[in-house]
């Protein structure tokens, strides 16, 4: 097998140690040299000179949590890196060792058996970092918002049942009167802004339970944590802003599509980046998001279809971004989901539309353009024939004799 690169390096990274594996390919067999290094500072450093000493110009090294990335930060501005899948480059079972492993990499790399995973630029990463904080603090204020109607309904306070929101303006004035210590019913609907729609008489009585003391510490409790994560979102929020330099043209652009707002547009860019040729087409973007059919076939019968795990930061934003543009009241968007979930489901159907969405954005990134809805008559303007065929035979179907001739 042909050696590609014939001084190679292969480190098998763990928390505390880096095993580095030299592999020196001469006229006969390859040499390795083997070291193992801690992940301090100090030692990295020394990492890098020991590579610099075999005069090593490409490094490979496997996907480990985050124990690669400081890794990755010292050694990227003096070697060619390459950042492995474990899945994809495991060892023979039986012969696992540290040093066993290093090497392992390093002879593939040698020969070029490995692609290398999508590591972004630094400041990819410190937007992707700060917008899944945001994310995970988010999810953390819904899971409190939760637990206050769980002990709400405790106390036998239906307020969920008829305020939409009790997270709002009205339903914030409730909770803190019920931690203030008030119990009657009138009095707290007097603190709200007077615009519930509910009728007052049903107000009243959702209002009226019996809320002990344990009730109050913990809405108070609850209340206090949601207030902590809103001013910790408005923290990142201000640092977003800051961060998004570089990005700012690329998130105007994506939030001209139908369903993209600026935050998730922001999401988008800190996830795929704004560099489209890392992808060679956006069907490569799409597999790469895991927004594509599996491939699962065996003597010639195909088994699992379904999307792979993969990419769940930009995958949820990409779905939830679907739901949006499906609801829209008119639109090419709207229109596909619609076709598709008459054939295949609803399941099916968003996935579709969200794997469209993403192949605009490869488009309009690529080559810097907003977005231009192509409408909701496409699929008739693109295959006339096929569509009358389809409104005849729904029409048979309801029991009616069809005949059609081109119009004048």
């Amino acid at each position: 097998m042909e050696c590609m690169y014939p001084r190679c390096a292969g480190l098998d990274v763990h928390k505390d140690t880096v095993v580095a594996c030299v592999r020196i390919q001469g006229e006969g067999s390859a040499r390795r040299v083997t070291k193992t290094f801690r992940t301090v500072t100090t030692d990295l450093l020394a990492l890098a000179d020991f590579l610099g000493e075999h005069d090593v110009t490409h490094v490979v090294m496997e996907s480990t949590g985050v124990y690669w990335k400081p890794v990755w930060h010292i050694l990227e501005e003096g070697f060619t890196l390459l950042l492995a899948n474990a899945q994809h480059v495991k060892n023979v079972p039986g012969r696992k060792t540290d040093v066993n492993d290093a090497a392992w990499l390093a002879d593939l790399l040698a020969h070029g058996l490995i692609r290398g995973s999508f590591v972004p630029p630094t400041p990819q990463q410190d937007l992707r970092s700060l917008m899944r904080t945001r994310k995970q603090l988010v999810r953390e204020k819904a899971q409190h918002i939760q637990r206050i109607q769980k002990t709400l309904e405790d106390a036998n306070i239906k307020i969920d049942s008829v305020i939409s929101d009790v997270d709002g303006v009205s339903g914030r004035a409730i909770l803190r009167g019920l931690i203030d210590g008030e119990a009657d019913p009138a009095r707290l609907l007097d603190l709200t802004t007077g615009r519930l729609r509910a009728p007052r008489q049903h107000l009243l009585e959702a209002l009226r339970g019996h809320v002990r003391t344990s009730h109050r510490f913990l809405l108070k409790l609850h209340l206090e944590q949601i207030e902590g994560l809103e001013h910790a979102i408005a923290s990142i929020d201000e640092e977003v802003g800051t961060t998004l330099g570089p990005f700012r043209e690329a998130v105007q652009t994506l939030a001209t599509m139908t369903g993209i707002k600026d935050l998730a547009a922001e999401v988008i860019i800190s996830e795929i980046g704004v560099d489209m040729s890392r992808f060679a087409s956006a069907d490569h973007l799409v597999s790469w998001a895991c927004m594509c059919p599996r491939n699962d076939e065996s003597a010639g019968k195909r088994r699992k279809t379904a999307i792979r795990k993969g990419a769940p930061w930009l995958k949820a934003t990409l779905v939830q971004a679907a739901w949006s543009a499906t609801r829209s009241k008119t639109g090419y968007l709207r229109a596909k989901f619609h076709r598709i979930k008459a054939r295949r489901g609803m399941k099916k159907a968003i996935i579709a539309v969200a794997a469209s969405m993403l192949r605009s954005m490869y488009y309009m990134l690529r080559d810097g353009v907003p977005f231009r809805d192509l409408g909701a008559d496409y699929f008739d303007r693109v295959d006339k024939a096929k569509a009358s065929r389809r409104l005849v035979k729904r029409l048979e179907n309801l029991g009616f004799n069809v005949a059609i001739s081109q119009a004048a």
